[in-house]
């Protein structure tokens, strides 16, 4: 956290430095309101203390400033006793707080603490409605799909867990999305993490945050995203990737609805609405070991299963239409439309990254196309590989080198029983490259 300290009063500035610097909070301290302006113009700051009556420019003149020049720093305005109606007029013009002198520092510092919170859900809130678009809605007039509608609305206004399964592109986080926004928790942020995707040195400190001092390299405090996330949803992705000492540590979350931070010393309350999502089967990995028994039971207590596309194709058309329109859209194409031929095509395809090949599919068709129609040549299909991978799940993949290559080391090992070394000299490669593309393809 870094402050910006303006008072004319030395002893005031020299002060507050001092104590901040003992909390851990960097703190540039400015003797008029000039300096201050300059510092802001140049710096940027989490918050900036003012003293309303300062020489050359006055606490309530840089506050305007800050206002005029889009200057995003929330300001707390201190003045004497003498002074409070002026710092009423300061709360009116965009102060979010003011104290008044003599200061009460612990006061102080709980304010900033909770206004540089504060900004951080709200940048949050803002990343998150930024790519809010991004997600398409649940389209479909299936059976199964028109069944997850009505689960939504049930489950929305509850505040159990949820876990969304699916194979990848289904629309995991659409339907997560979808929750919350039927949510009462629809004003409050929606954070979306990708477990799978964060290094597992990281997790933790990204779910949790940490101190100052903490580890190596933890030069700041950091807010996690359990904070982050207030009185929210947190969407937690890929669950099934998560270690197995942060399964622990989610368990204890979810049971006590408290997190503390990676070298903190107090418990802070959690109000976020957990969901998670995994393309694995869970079933599976708890009993082979690999997932807590007791944190699956926690997560699992509503299940929402979203079909593979291969096994609604009557929605495709539908899905299609609003995905090319979509695109078309993004891209400044124009319009386009699919050919009855073309529609044909997109119906004998097995769609292996379902909705999310679907959509990349049409940008190709919607890009190549010099015309408003998109013709079947238009349309880049792959061949298909169908095979089961390690638990059991079916398998419908790109027919490229890796895919087959992963196809045939899965049927092998089945052939030798899970025998890593007898699958591997019936292969032609050493145990030890064996070893390394199973760590490749995670299938260990």
């Amino acid at each position: 956290m870094r402050v910006l300290i303006a008072d004319d009063e030395k002893n005031i500035r020299e002060t507050l430095k001092r104590i901040f610097l003992l909390e851990g909070i960097e703190a540039v301290t400015a003797p008029d309101g000039i300096t201050a302006r300059d510092l802001l113009a140049e710096e940027r700051f989490d918050v900036a203390i003012l003293d309303l009556k300062m020489p050359g420019m006055s606490g309530q003149e840089v506050l305007e400033w800050t206002l005029r020049e889009g200057v995003l720093v929330p300001v707390v305005m201190i003045s004497a006793h003498g002074e409070i109606p002026d710092a009423v007029q300061a709360l009116k013009s965009g102060a979010r707080d003011f104290l008044e002198k003599p200061l009460d520092t612990d006061l102080l510092l709980q304010k900033i603490r909770s206004l540089v919170e504060e900004e951080r859900r709200k940048q949050a809130w803002e990343a998150n409605r930024r790519t809010e678009p991004k997600e398409h809605p649940l389209i479909g007039k299936h059976p199964k799909i028109e069944e997850i509608r009505g689960l939504i609305l049930k489950v929305a206004g509850t505040d159990s867990t949820i876990l969304i399964t699916g194979e990848t592109g289904t629309g995991k986080e659409v339907v997560a999305r979808q929750i919350h926004a039927a949510s009462p928790r629809r004003e409050e942020p929606f954070i979306a993490v990708n477990v799978g995707a964060l290094p597992a040195t990281l997790i933790e400190s990204e779910l949790f945050g940490h101190e100052k001092g903490a580890f190596t390299g933890a030069d700041s405090r950091m807010i996690g995203l359990f904070e982050l996330a207030g009185a929210g949803t947190l969407f937690l992705d890929e669950i099934a990737e998560m270690p197995p000492s942060l399964q622990v540590k989610l368990l204890r979350v979810l049971q006590d609805r408290r997190i503390r931070r990676i070298g903190g010393s107090r418990d802070i309350p959690i109000r976020a609405r957990i969901l998670s999502a995994t393309n694995r089967n869970l079933e599976d990995r708890v009993r082979r070991g690999e997932f807590r028994e007791d944190l699956f039971y926690r997560l699992n207590v509503i299940r929402i299963d979203i079909p593979p596309l291969r096994e609604r194709k009557s929605d495709i058309p539908l899905i299609a239409e609003y995905l090319l329109d979509q695109v078309c859209r993004r891209l400044n194409l124009g319009s386009r439309r699919l050919g009855p031929q073309s529609l044909a095509k997109l119906l004998s395809y097995a769609y292996p990254g379902n909705v999310r090949e679907l959509e990349n599919i049409l940008e190709r068709a919607a890009i190549l196309s010099e015309g408003p129609e998109i013709l079947p040549y238009h349309l880049e299909l792959q061949e298909t590989v169908t095979g089961k991978n390690s638990e059991g799940e079916v398998l419908s993949a790109p027919a490229r080198l890796e895919d087959l290559e992963m196809v045939a080391i899965e049927a092998m090992l089945r052939k030798k029983g899970g025998n890593r070394t007898k699958a591997a000299e019936a292969l032609g490669i050493s145990r030890r490259t064996l070893q390394y593309k199973l760590k490749k393809y995670g299938l260990e």
